[in-house]
């Protein structure tokens, strides 16, 4: 193995997060919903426009909450894609829900929205699309499909801040939207999460559920003279620490993607020619997408085999990976789950996919060795 490695991930510090952390600790409030909580719920309503931000434990912890505002029932189901991780069905499974899987697009590997009216039954509830790579699934003709036929929608949004649809914050376009704060997010605090409450009907019973089941904020805010159960719930609130950590990032969060885009452009020129020579397929951009350089994957041609490519790559340093293991084929998908059609898309993107190092400090040296370095695992 060379010394030259370049891992596949390296969470990137704006520099004032300690500093924060400190005057956190120094304020005694490290518990929840202080005043780092509230700087970063402002910041999310401003920059996505959504009626309510709360902050959670992760996107995870956001999705439950999602599920738990639906009040589903056992056999209720709920559309997605099965190429997405397994919090996205894991949420609504949980509260009995049956996750309809459909396949995806085979341009943005996202929920395609022609097939979602095929999947949908009388026991149908809501259509989880899922913004992969923070490129928009097609929300017009999504939500329109929602609209006729009395759906909720859902957006698994753990890959999207910053970026937008026609205009529009990915997260703050259904009627909820998750985030995700996760150390291989853009915008990280080790962990963490958003539920984003776009449907003002919600917002009141969203703060009891996150807050164990009671009233406790409304109790904090003067608006009650004390705080009881209310509902059922879950401590989702994250401390003060992890908050104050977010509040750097946020305040950096326009430098931050624009310099990850400089590398997803950077990425995209360099692999030009090996696209050109029919090696692999370069991510795509529908028009009125404005992504946030999440990501950047490749799709490897359909008569290479990925795993000795990822092998060879290994061995020389790179820190590349593949996303993700369908879930309609997964042990758990089969027991909890049900596919509409054969996935026939998702089952075969996903052999093909290979995600490259992706890092504020990657250097442009750096990139070309990982793209010269996939150029001669691709010619092995």
């Amino acid at each position: 193995m060379t010394t030259d490695r370049i891992p596949f991930n390296r969470p990137y510090g704006v520099g004032t997060e300690l500093g924060y952390v400190a005057q956190a600790h120094g304020n005694r409030h490290l518990s929840g919903d202080g005043a780092f909580t509230r700087d970063c719920h402002r910041w999310l309503e401003d920059q996505t426009g959504t009626a309510k931000a709360l902050l959670t434990h992760s996107c995870t912890t956001a999705l439950e909450m999602a599920a738990l505002l639906l009040d589903l029932s056992p056999g209720d189901e709920i559309i997605m894609p099965s190429f997405t991780f397994v919090s996205t069905a894991n949420a609504f499974a949980m509260r009995g829900a049956i996750p309809v899987f459909v396949d995806i697009r085979g341009d943005t590997l996202n929920l395609d929205e022609t097939l979602i009216e095929a999947a949908i039954t009388p026991r149908t509830r809501a259509i989880v699309p899922v913004h992969y790579a923070g490129v928009s699934c097609e929300m017009e003709q999504i939500l329109e499909i929602a609209r006729h036929f009395n759906l909720a929608v859902i957006e698994d949004a753990a890959q999207g801040l910053m970026a937008r649809y026609k205009g529009r914050p990915l997260g703050a376009i259904g009627a909820l939207g998750s985030l995700s704060f996760h150390e291989t997010k853009n915008i990280q605090s080790g962990e963490g999460g958003a539920l984003l409450v776009n449907n003002p009907t919600m917002i009141a019973r969203a703060e009891i559920l996150r807050e164990k089941g009671t009233d406790r904020t409304r109790f904090f805010r003067g608006e009650v003279d004390k705080y009881t159960w209310q509902d059922i719930g879950s401590s989702s609130l994250p401390s003060e620490i992890t908050a104050a950590f977010l509040w750097a990032q946020l305040e950096a969060a326009e430098r931050i993607t624009a310099e990850r885009l400089a590398l997803w452009r950077r990425y995209h020129e360099l692999l030009a020619p090996l696209e050109k020579r029919g090696l692999l397929r370069r991510p795509i951009i529908p028009a009125g997408c404005d992504h946030n350089g999440h990501i950047y994957y490749v799709l490897l041609a359909s008569t290479v085999n990925r795993q000795p490519v990822l092998d060879r790559l290994k061995v020389d340093g790179i820190g590349a990976v593949f996303h993700y293991v369908p879930l309609h084929s997964s042990p758990a998908g089969k027991r909890l789950g049900r596919s509409n059609g054969n996935l026939r898309r998702t089952t075969s993107l996903s052999q093909q996919l290979v995600r490259l190092p992706m890092w504020i400090g990657l250097g442009e040296v750096q990139q070309q060795m990982v793209v010269d370095r996939l150029a001669a695992a691709l010619q092995k």
